[in-house]
């Protein structure tokens, strides 16, 4: 019986879980198709059937969505509610099975992921069922996701710990990993800094110190997610002595819109130039080559 193929859009949700999803769908026996990198073409389908009030964020997710349309069997579209914490992800993380729904003739999978709720694991296991997989070979999958997980998110502590070593001027890039990986997106941000003498470091790279329970006591308190998780994650960078420190924020987003005044905060409390990049599909290398040149000027 020929393999079943899922697609996974390679936007937006994928970039929080890039390893474990594509390895937990192999080991149950599926074919794995990734959306290409973002290109020119997919940002301008994406554009182009986006309503106009969507984030840029979202806007690339319909590309990439609109790509795999009609070239797998199923599409991937998890409903992300709360993490372990109990924090909550961007409210239209919620809605985009059924927004997708409309769009694509494609039938689409959306486990509903709750983890104040469930466990990943037990919410996997009930998924499972509804796509014909036994509760052990679920089982058998996440584990073996998980195992790649760990393995490739040791190999970037591991870089993460030679960049803090490096004699050059190190620079935090603070956004969402959707907009951080991908270099289409944010216009190569990294290679720019490095080009330009820096040591570029995701915020993404920063461990977090405390454990996830505790995340919802960082101040100032968010109800998001990756609000908690990157303000952990900016306390722990200011003590690696860095030299600046960059934000990119995705055009709309209403969520960066309340985080981007605390962001800065912490940064210009610890006397560390901050430059703030806001980008979307009209956004011109050059213009971002001029800010960054500049920025480096103002570095100790």
């Amino acid at each position: 019986m020929e393999k079943k193929t899922i697609g996974i859009p390679r936007a937006l949700f994928y970039w929080k879980e890039p390893f474990f999803w594509p390895a937990f769908f192999e080991n149950l026996g599926f074919k794995i198709l990734l959306s290409p990198e973002s290109n020119r073409e997919i940002i301008e389908k994406g554009v182009k059937m986006a309503d106009s009030e969507s984030c840029f964020s979202i806007k690339v997710l319909y590309g990439h969505i609109l790509w795999l349309e009609g070239k797998v069997d199923f599409i991937f579209i998890p409903r992300l509610k709360k993490n372990e914490s109990k924090l909550e992800y961007c409210p239209k993380f919620f809605a985009l099975p059924d927004l997708f729904s409309l769009i694509v003739k494609t039938p689409i999978l959306s486990p509903w992921i709750d983890l104040g709720k469930n466990s990943l694991e037990n919410t996997l296991v009930k998924f499972g069922k509804k796509i014909g997989k036994e509760k052990k070979s679920v089982k058998e999958a996440v584990k073996s996701a998980f195992l790649k997980e760990k393995e490739e998110k040791l190999k970037i502590k591991e870089n993460y710990f030679k960049k803090i070593k490096s004699p050059k001027r190190k620079i935090i890039i603070a956004s969402h990993p959707y907009n951080l990986y991908d270099e289409y997106v944010n216009l190569r941000a990294k290679k720019k800094i490095n080009d330009l003498g820096g040591e570029a470091i995701f915020i993404d790279e920063v461990p977090i110190s405390q454990p996830l329970e505790d995340l919802k006591n960082i101040s100032p308190k968010f109800h998001w997610e990756f609000g908690q998780e990157m303000l952990a994650q900016i306390k722990n960078a200011i003590k690696i002595g860095i030299s600046g420190a960059i934000e990119i924020s995705a055009f709309q987003c209403g969520c960066d819109a309340v985080l981007k005044e605390f962001v800065e905060k912490e940064f210009k409390q610890a006397k560390i130039p901050f430059l703030y990049l806001l980008i979307d599909e009209h956004t011109a290398e050059a213009g971002l080559q001029t800010r960054l040149e500049a920025f480096f000027d103002t570095l100790h």
